[in-house]
């Protein structure tokens, strides 16, 4: 099992650097960064863009994969994204991961001024923002005419002759799921949120891992793909009890996410207060756990 870490991209630079060098250092598998404008409670906090933030990390790192978590077309175009993932992908020597998803309906929903879309609406988007942005990352020349997006002979080049940016598509409903599998590399879910759900415990929330897991294998299986040939994401932060907290909390959810089949885990870098409160330092006591890449219980 391969375990990434996510920074949020509050930190300034002259801080940031040794944080994701600290990251490859550890022998973390990848390195994330949220793709918000702003986000929740942190608004009035330092926010940095996240290309920019990865891209500074690529000349930080050599090994480190690199990743947004997750990008989505509340203020995105595939055109412009995808130039940037191919500039970010040539900076980091083929080391960049795509996390794309739907978009939540907060503040980056409508920061553009546009309105607000039916849960319907965002999944047929989210379908199309993954069509095209493969697209565009795996030819020179592009048109497209879709409902929400157009291209006119976008060109992408030198994408056409690099391997392809792999897609990991976030994804907990059935219609998303299906793109996932269909349409991406890999799958990725953060599961229920506790703090959007007050009365979850540490044992429904892995119930409801486990039926989101069963979901994905079912979805695969339909679509013709073996699941034990797709890559999955699960970021244990979303859980009632924090994975950094401690190292046997991380341990234990760490031996939870592998019994069902997850290929991947993500953790947060510690934030001194508020969400994500905790202690460097556990991060430490979690590399000591990796060797060559590979999670040791």
């Amino acid at each position: 099992m391969r375990v990434g870490v996510i920074i949020l991209p509050q930190f300034p630079w002259s801080e940031a650097r040794a944080h994701w060098k600290s990251l490859e250092d550890r022998g973390f598998a990848h390195g994330w960064s949220y793709d918000h404008l702003s986000w929740r409670d942190l608004a009035e906090q330092n926010w940095f863009a996240t290309i920019p933030t990865l891209t500074a990390a690529a000349t930080a790192t050599s090994t480190l994969q690199l990743g947004t978590w997750v990008t989505s077309p509340n203020f995105r175009h595939p055109v412009t994204l995808a130039k940037e993932l191919m500039t970010l992908d040539d900076i980091s020597g083929g080391r960049v991961i795509v996390g794309i998803g739907a978009g939540g309906t907060g503040w980056d929903a409508t920061v553009l001024g546009q309105q607000p879309l039916t849960p319907g609406q965002r999944v047929n988007r989210l379908a199309e923002f993954v069509t095209l942005t493969d697209l565009l990352l795996r030819q020179a020349d592009t048109t497209w005419s879709g409902e929400y997006f157009q291209a006119e002979k976008a060109k992408m080049i030198p994408a056409d002759s690099r391997s392809r940016i792999p897609l990991v598509v976030a994804a907990n409903g059935p219609r998303t799921i299906a793109i996932a599998v269909n349409q991406g590399d890999a799958w990725a879910t953060t599961g229920p949120e506790s703090s959007q759900l007050a009365d979850l415990t540490t044992q429904t929330w892995w119930r409801a891992i486990a039926g989101l897991s069963e979901r994905f294998e079912n979805a695969a299986v339909a679509a013709g793909r073996n699941p034990a040939t797709i890559g999955r994401y699960l970021n244990l932060d979303s859980a009632p009890v924090l994975s950094i907290s401690s190292i046997e909390a991380f341990a234990d959810a760490a031996g939870r996410a592998a019994e069902l089949g997850f290929t991947d885990i993500v953790v947060h870098w510690p934030r001194p207060e508020g969400v994500y409160a905790g202690d460097d330092a556990v991060l430490d006591r979690i590399a000591d756990r990796l060797a060559d890449g590979q999670l040791r219980l």
